[in-house]
């Protein structure tokens, strides 16, 4: 199957020990310098004890909760030299040093189209994945699925989730799409603080190796191996594009 998939979002999630939403504001993330003083919100902010979040008009979220930080931006279009959150995920935690950081994880989500008639994305489910493939070899470790597949790499835990699901292009027609969602858990083990900040800012910095891994698994093990996707008569798959 000769397709390739298109990475549209990254998030950047810490974990974080006893954390205090109401810390995350529009004016604390300016003021401190973690994000341009000139970015715009799209939406109002939502602030409360257990919940707060900010949404910039350049795709970029950020959700504060008791016991974790999650950074989200839309990647579609950007080069890796372009993307943002992180180097904004390393001011943030820099900023707030005090806080007990626990661990991150760094996730993808990315996605295949496929042809509208004949349920052909629902088939690459059913009719390929459930049968041995290349896709049980990654990693260092035998894969664990349960459609989700778990992998074993080194220095980290990767989990792959694929769903059937849908995109609703620009001209309000809906393309039949298969999703591709890879989260990457990185543990924080070190016991001194300035230690951990340290481990956690390399593992952030880092973060282009988790993504080429996402993308090696996906399109070398599940898209473009020899084994085909089963079709009844009259089905096809058509090359991948980007529409965003």
């Amino acid at each position: 199957m000769s397709q390739s998939l298109n990475i549209q979002e990254i998030a950047i999630a810490i974990v974080a020990k006893q954390y205090n939403p109401t810390i995350l504001t529009p004016d604390f993330l300016k003021y401190s310098g973690i994000v341009p003083i000139e970015w715009e919100l799209a939406q109002q902010p939502v602030l409360t004890n257990s919940n707060a979040q900010v949404v910039f008009q350049n795709g970029i979220s950020i959700i504060a909760q008791v016991n974790r930080i999650i950074f989200t931006e839309v990647i579609a279009t950007k080069e890796s030299t372009d993307v943002e959150i992180p180097a904004l995920v390393r001011k943030y935690v820099e900023t707030l040093a005090q806080v007990d950081y626990q661990g991150v994880s760094i996730n993808f989500r990315g996605h295949v189209f496929f042809e509208q008639p004949n349920n052909t994305a629902r088939n690459y489910i059913f009719g390929t994945l459930l049968n041995p493939g290349p896709w049980h070899e990654f990693g260092i470790a035998p894969v664990q699925a349960a459609m989700r597949f778990n992998y074993t790499l080194e220095g980290t835990q990767m989990s792959l989730d694929i769903n059937q699901g849908g995109l609703q292009l620009p001209d309000q027609t809906v393309r039949p799409i298969v999703l591709f969602t890879a989260t990457f858990n990185h543990p924080i083990v070190q016991e001194e603080q300035s230690q951990r900040l340290a481990a956690l800012s390399e593992i952030i910095t880092n973060w282009r190796t988790d993504i080429e891994a996402y993308k090696e698994l996906v399109n070398t093990k599940f898209l473009n191996s020899p084994y085909q996707l089963n079709l009844v008569p009259n089905q096809s798959i058509i090359p991948a594009v980007t529409t965003f």
